[in-house]
């Protein structure tokens, strides 16, 4: 994995479990941040194998038939890269093929001695600190320790992301140069962002709960909800807003996409945003700031 990005001044690094989890979480951040001449690069720890598939016809596809799952999303994932623009993503392990989708808790995909939750939490992490010392990214995006919902892959790939860091910077570990990551997020949603879609007067309510069968209360249980005073950092990509819902598009397995509403799971909806909102817990807070005093830019106060 030779180094794309040494030209660039900015660079940022985002680690996922499954393809798909980078579009939802990240799109817009990701388009908006190569528009503006920074270095992207994404690590998506599995092919997610035992995703759940959403489209009729592609569902020979899923683990239960064919098996074919992970080699279709890995198209999946290259075709929604080339609408963000993205060029430098790579599958954690990838020439070994290393990690299998985990499934959920309780399952038995979750007991295979293969798949990423089984997963050696330092051997894994030495893979990404390998891209990190590569790369050398000033930011680093990830899932919070919930995994943002509670997938067992979502959770690994925080705690991987998480001693990567730690380990990258330790010159006694391992080979290559240390580098320290100097701002590191995670992925949230403001619980203020979602309270039009608990409001039956919000125009696009009605079209979810007949297009998906759509519960709102669900939302607010998941636990990437957060209270608004614990979410630190918001990027305005609503101009990168097209780019992101193309990229959506190319998960045909996972979302069904309705104009700018998609289903991602099972009675699980919504309106697609360009505004995608963070937690810093790592680095300072630096200007530009909006009216809530949340940081406008990821990589304010890096040293470039």
């Amino acid at each position: 994995m030779s180094n794309l990005n040494q030209l660039s001044s900015r660079r940022i690094l985002f680690v996922h479990a499954h393809p798909d989890d980078e579009t939802i979480n990240n799109g817009a951040t990701m388009a908006g941040y190569l528009a503006q001449g920074a270095a992207v690069t994404l690590i998506t720890c599995t092919r997610g194998e035992e995703g759940e598939v959403l489209v009729p016809e592609l569902l020979h596809h899923s683990a239960k038939h064919d098996n074919t799952l992970g080699t279709y999303r890995e198209g999946e994932l290259a075709d929604a890269m080339r609408e963000l623009g993205v060029t430098d993503f790579h599958f954690l392990g990838e020439a070994e093929r290393k990690y299998r989708d985990s499934g959920m808790m309780g399952t038995t995909p979750n007991e295979n001695p293969e798949c990423f939750w089984k997963a050696d939490l330092d051997e894994a992490a030495t893979l990404l600190v390998a891209v990190i010392r590569d790369r050398k990214p000033q930011v680093l995006v990830a899932y919070d320790d919930h995994g943002g919902y509670g997938h067992p892959d979502h959770i690994k790939a925080h705690q991987i992301a998480m001693r990567a860091a730690e380990l990258a910077a330790d010159s006694t570990y391992g080979v290559g140069a240390p580098w320290e990551i100097s701002k590191i997020y995670w992925s949230a949603i403001p619980r203020s962002a979602l309270q039009n879609s608990l409001t039956s007067s919000n125009p696009f309510i009605k079209v979810l709960i007949k297009l998906f069968n759509y519960v709102p209360s669900k939302w607010m249980a998941l636990p990437f909800v957060k209270a608004d005073s614990v979410v630190t950092t918001k990027f305005d990509g609503e101009k990168y807003l097209p780019q992101k819902l193309a990229a959506l598009r190319a998960h045909k397995t996972q979302l069904i996409i309705h104009g700018d509403l998609f289903k991602f799971s099972n009675r699980l909806a919504t309106r697609v945003s360009g505004t995608e909102y963070y937690i810093r817990v790592k680095g300072d807070a630096a200007a530009p700031f909006d009216k809530n005093g949340r940081e406008l830019d990821l990589f304010a106060g890096v040293k470039e």
